[in-house]
């Protein structure tokens, strides 16, 4: 039988103080469902990780929302729009600029004789900075002088033209800078 000890301090414990020391404190309410939420949001993340990355190795992704408005029917292909042809044009007020790029003497001489015969007056023949250019280009500025830009390229033998405002500085509306593909018909 076991002894029987006077009450005293320790055998009264408040009710509202909660346990401590070797006990543990009871889980709140609902603490269960906190692991369960985490690790549904881990699977939905590592399921739509997976269903990305095949689509992006099948190089695929066709998927119809249904909030997206509109019919469900195939959009109708739109059809292409011709693109305008550009005429080319001799424009006798424009300025040209004909650059030798190469170390052979006398090439932007002869191509100014070429573009005079061609109708082009107002020309500046010089010779470039740089004396290794391997092709010839017909550069101009305005988009609105491209049929002119195509006139002289016909000229020097279908020269390619492009668009760019590196000549601008120049003043000249186009410039031929002619390289080692350049031809010459008057020598």
């Amino acid at each position: 039988m076991a002894a029987k000890f006077p009450t005293d301090r320790f055998d009264q414990v408040p009710h509202d103080l909660e346990r401590i020391g070797a006990h543990r404190a009871p889980r709140p309410r609902g603490y269960g469902w906190i692991w369960v939420a985490w690790c549904a949001g881990a699977v939905v993340v590592i399921v739509g990780l997976g269903a990305l990355g095949i689509f992006a190795i099948n190089g695929t992704l066709n998927v119809k929302l249904p909030f997206s408005g509109g019919s469900s029917s195939a959009t109708a292909t739109p059809t292409p729009t011709p693109t305008p042809t550009i005429t080319p044009a001799v424009n006798p007020a424009l300025t040209l600029i004909v650059l030798n790029g190469t170390s052979k003497a006398g090439l932007a001489a002869d191509a100014t004789t070429t573009l005079k015969a061609a109708g082009w007056q107002n020309i500046t023949p010089a010779n470039a900075s740089s004396t290794n250019v391997k092709k010839t280009m017909v550069y101009y500025g305005d988009p609105k002088n491209v049929s002119a830009a195509l006139a002289v390229s016909q000229e020097l033998a279908g020269a390619p033209i492009q668009e760019t405002q590196d000549f601008a500085a120049t003043g000249a509306d186009i410039t031929v800078v002619l390289g080692e593909d350049y031809a010459p018909t008057h020598q």
